[in-house]
């Protein structure tokens, strides 16, 4: 697996490589505008020829995109609704014009609607958005979710309906997130417990879907549906939980991004992914 974390692209889209160079990551992700806003402003084409540019100095394996924690696609028809889809299509015109190949997604939350409601929703704002950026190159990777609230995405049973009914599913990818699978009820402390989770998912999208991972440990048990991310090895999962994770060899040349807690310094960044590495076998 390629290690890295997610980097804070204050002072520009520059210094989240910056950063990732510090902490000596071989990936990363980005918010591609403040994650608490509607709107941003794009890149200039400066702004993009710059962060190619330190992308190739860097050489960096992957760069990816995450998008706005506002966006809730499982939302019915409203105000909010409509600026979540507007949202999304902006974020992948950022991330078209950074040259990000996808960008991680929550599905959403179903606010009280329902399961089979929300989904629908969730399908046809990713149809909507999928058509007003046809042209773009960007996909769509869907996080599975902890199933907090009315979160949708905590099964793996949600996710692949998502796919069967999308219109445009070579649009979508998958991120899976090690502190949120575990959280929604999927035991993957051990190795059986990994690949029989990863047979599921084999046979309902298919591996090969998978685009990224988010490594994160989890401060909150098995089925607490409690989204709490923790430093690696000090959760619920725990350090032999990563160790069969990080050596599956099916996903070698796979992106895995820390969203673990992290102070200005990136400290814990550093150590988190030194405990990553230490667990590689050979």
């Amino acid at each position: 697996m390629i290690f890295g974390a997610h980097c804070s692209t204050a002072g520009g889209f520059c210094k989240a490589l910056e950063r990732a160079e510090k902490i000596q990551a071989e990936c990363v992700q980005i918010f591609v505008k403040n994650n608490m806003q509607w709107a941003g402003r794009p890149p200039t084409p400066e702004d993009a020829a710059r962060f190619s540019a330190e992308w190739k100095r860097l050489r960096l394996a992957a760069v990816f995109g995450h998008t706005g924690y506002l966006i809730n696609l499982g939302a019915p028809p409203s105000a909010n609704r409509a600026k979540s889809l507007q949202s999304l299509v902006q974020e992948i015109t950022f991330a078209a014009a950074l040259g990000l190949p996808f960008l991680v997604l929550h599905p959403g939350a179903h606010l009280g609607a329902g399961e089979e409601a929300g989904l629908g929703h969730i399908i046809a704002g990713l149809d909507e958005v999928t058509r007003a950026t046809k042209d773009a190159p960007v996909r769509i990777a869907l996080e599975n979710t902890a199933g907090q609230g009315s979160c949708l995405g905590n099964r793996l049973e949600q996710l692949a309906a998502i796919y069967d009914r999308a219109q445009k599913p070579e649009r979508l990818a998958l991120c899976i997130d090690t502190a949120h699978l575990f959280a929604a009820g999927y035991d993957i402390r051990t190795a059986k417990g990994w690949n029989n989770t990863l047979r599921q998912l084999e046979a309902l999208i298919g591996l090969e879907q998978i685009a990224a991972f988010h490594l994160n440990d989890s401060k909150t048990g098995l089925n607490s549906r409690v989204d709490r991310h923790e430093h690696i090895g000090r959760g619920t999962i725990g350090l032999e939980g990563f160790r069969h994770i990080v050596n599956d060899a099916r996903f070698k040349n796979t992106p895995g991004c820390l969203e673990t807690p992290k102070s200005d310094d990136l400290r814990e960044d550093m150590e988190n992914l030194a405990t990553l590495r230490s667990l590689v076998k050979g």
